[in-house]
Protein backbone atom coordinates (compact mmCIF):
# COMPACT_ATOMS: atom_id res chain seq x y z
CA UNK A 1 0.00 0.00 0.00
CA UNK A 2 1.33 3.32 -0.62
CA UNK A 3 0.29 6.70 1.22
CA UNK A 4 -0.04 9.76 -0.36
CA UNK A 5 0.51 13.64 1.42
CA UNK A 6 -1.78 14.41 4.03
CA UNK A 7 -2.42 10.39 4.92
CA UNK A 8 -2.40 10.11 8.58
CA UNK A 9 -0.27 7.26 9.34
CA UNK A 10 1.17 4.92 12.19
CA UNK A 11 5.00 4.15 12.76
CA UNK A 12 6.12 1.04 13.60
CA UNK A 13 9.69 0.95 14.21
CA UNK A 14 11.18 0.11 17.12
CA UNK A 15 14.18 2.50 17.44
CA UNK A 16 12.68 5.67 16.79
CA UNK A 17 11.17 8.10 19.83
CA UNK A 18 7.49 8.13 17.66
CA UNK A 19 7.17 4.65 17.39
CA UNK A 20 3.31 3.61 17.69
CA UNK A 21 2.81 7.43 17.16
CA UNK A 22 0.16 8.66 14.77
CA UNK A 23 1.52 11.21 12.37
CA UNK A 24 0.89 12.71 8.81
CA UNK A 25 2.71 11.93 5.35
CA UNK A 26 4.28 15.81 4.35
CA UNK A 27 6.37 14.29 1.74
CA UNK A 28 6.39 11.30 -0.77
CA UNK A 29 9.89 10.81 -2.26
CA UNK A 30 11.42 7.89 -4.55
CA UNK A 31 14.78 5.95 -3.94
CA UNK A 32 17.10 5.35 -6.81
CA UNK A 33 15.73 1.50 -6.74
CA UNK A 34 11.77 3.36 -7.12
CA UNK A 35 10.60 2.68 -3.82
CA UNK A 36 8.85 5.15 -2.35
CA UNK A 37 9.82 7.05 1.13
CA UNK A 38 7.96 9.45 3.19
CA UNK A 39 8.69 12.07 5.54
CA UNK A 40 6.55 12.02 8.85
CA UNK A 41 5.26 14.65 10.90
CA UNK A 42 4.11 13.71 14.58
CA UNK A 43 3.23 16.25 17.32
CA UNK A 44 6.62 16.32 18.68
CA UNK A 45 9.14 16.38 15.61
CA UNK A 46 9.47 14.25 12.43
CA UNK A 47 10.62 11.49 10.85
CA UNK A 48 12.47 11.72 7.01
CA UNK A 49 13.18 8.36 4.73
CA UNK A 50 10.71 6.20 6.08
CA UNK A 51 9.71 2.80 4.31
CA UNK A 52 6.02 2.13 3.42
CA UNK A 53 6.47 -1.35 5.71
CA UNK A 54 6.70 1.01 8.69
CA UNK A 55 3.39 2.46 8.32
CA UNK A 56 0.37 1.57 8.49
CA UNK A 57 -3.08 4.01 7.05
CA UNK A 58 -5.42 5.52 10.06
CA UNK A 59 -8.17 4.49 9.13
CA UNK A 60 -11.08 8.05 9.24
CA UNK A 61 -14.63 8.44 9.56
CA UNK A 62 -14.63 9.10 6.13
CA UNK A 63 -13.37 6.38 4.80
CA UNK A 64 -16.12 3.89 5.26
CA UNK A 65 -17.79 4.03 2.65
CA UNK A 66 -18.08 0.41 0.43
CA UNK A 67 -15.33 0.76 -2.67
CA UNK A 68 -17.07 -0.35 -5.86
Amino acid sequence: MSFEKGDTVVLHDEHSEFDGEEGEVTQVMETMFGDPNYTIVFEEGQEAGIPEGQLDLVAEADDEEPEE
